[in-house]
């Protein structure tokens, strides 16, 4: 038998976090034959979560560069990517989310006539700049996908809003949730040494907050006032530990070092596992973050979330009570973040708002039916708010 040759690309760390159980499900297949191509453009992040799921690229294409400009970045992606198209062939691609490596992704697949599958199709904030470029990346994307998984009711939405034809829609819910369900469900212990000593002497007399940032549009004076927030929070509440997992980006990184380096109570994290970063989180009874990946895997665990940007593209979080949009205003942070540590009950019951840990094993099907492999009818993901 003939096998049907898949690509998934990607090169961040939301990408790969998101696409390692999506590949996971489509190896056990025998009718797929697998290509992972990692572009690189989160070179070390990339390639270190998807280690955390014992993936390793047939493709490296070692793109970044530091402090590299979006046009640097497409034009050597576009130019890596033709060459493994032309080498590979492939007859299903698939790409994840909103970066500059799903795009590039996104129009190979269309300069080569190669269907497309978009995974996590369909967000919007419906704000050209907020995020940028993220958020006419997937519109874009949007308009080159052949088939689009979406991860919620509302995505799907959008799509259709858009003109895209409902049969090319498919409600798979987000496979951030498998990620985080495969993870959670392996018991290894944590292996950053740092988090790892830091957890191993609480007694229990320390209330959890996790802490990222990373957004483009928030470089500069937004990071510097969530950092103020955090130095605030961390002086409010002594039985506080704040823990601020880095990004290694140089204009992120820089600025959170030289404002909170030496603060009491708050622990910077370096080069922070997704294995770790999963086990802290569900510690945690708050996270503040401006990240959409993140923003899911707190809902996941129903835990409250602070976004610190104007607007999200995730909006089932805010609806749902879960979260707060603050922006990169010091007060509002502050004043949230003291209103959810002040609740006297925390938010713990199950919550499906953008999957249940099946979504992979939902677009697998469906593509499985695209190839004639099979002719199982797949259900629509139902969520549970």
């Amino acid at each position: 038998m003939k096998k049907a040759k898949v690509f998934f690309i990607l090169g961040t760390r939301p990408e790969a976090i998101k696409l390692a159980p999506l590949v996971l499900a489509f190896l056990q297949k025998e009718e797929f034959e697998v290509r992972l191509i990692n572009t690189g453009q989160h070179r070390e992040m990339s390639t270190a979560f998807l280690r955390n799921f014992g993936l390793t690229p047939h493709h490296d294409l070692r793109v970044m560069v530091e402090r590299q400009s979006l046009h640097y970045l497409t034009s050597r992606i576009m130019e890596e990517l033709e060459r493994v198209f032309l080498e590979e062939r492939p007859e299903f691609v698939f790409v994840q989310g909103d970066t500059t490596t799903a795009l590039c992704g996104a129009l190979s697949a269309f300069y080569f006539r190669v269907p497309l599958g978009h995974v996590e199709a369909g967000l919007r904030t419906w704000e050209k700049w907020r995020p940028f470029p993220e958020e006419m990346n997937r519109v874009l994307i949007s308009r080159l996908a052949d088939f689009h998984f979406a991860p919620t009711v509302l995505a799907k939405q959008n799509l259709l809003r858009e003109g895209v034809a409902e049969s090319q829609i498919f409600l798979a819910g987000n496979t951030i949730v498998d990620a985080l369900f495969l993870i959670l469900n392996d018991h290894r212990p944590i292996s950053h040494p740092v988090l790892r000593e830091e957890l191993e002497q609480e007694d229990g007399s320390c209330r959890f907050v996790t802490v990222t940032a990373h957004r483009r549009e928030n470089w500069g004076e937004g990071i510097r006032n969530i950092a103020f927030g955090v130095k605030m929070i961390a002086e409010a509440c002594p039985d506080l530990k704040i823990f601020f997992s880095l990004h290694p980006n140089p204009s992120v990184r820089e600025t959170v070092l030289r404002e909170l380096a030496g603060i009491s109570r708050v622990v910077l994290l370096d080069h922070l596992e997704y294995p770790d970063f999963v086990k802290l989180l569900s510690r945690s009874l708050l996270v503040i973050t401006d990240s959409g990946g993140v923003q899911e895997e707190a809902a996941s665990l129903r835990i409250p979330v602070l976004i610190t940007r104007e607007s999200t593209e995730r909006p089932e979080v805010v609806e749902s009570g879960l979260g707060t949009l603050v922006g990169c205003r010091t007060e509002k942070i502050v004043e949230g973040a003291l209103t959810v540590l002040g609740a006297k009950t925390p938010l713990r019951q199950k919550s499906y708002l953008f999957g249940d840990g099946k979504a992979s094993w939902r677009i697998l099907h469906f593509v499985s039916r695209f190839f004639g492999f099979s002719h199982e009818d797949v259900q629509e993901f139902q969520p549970l708010s």
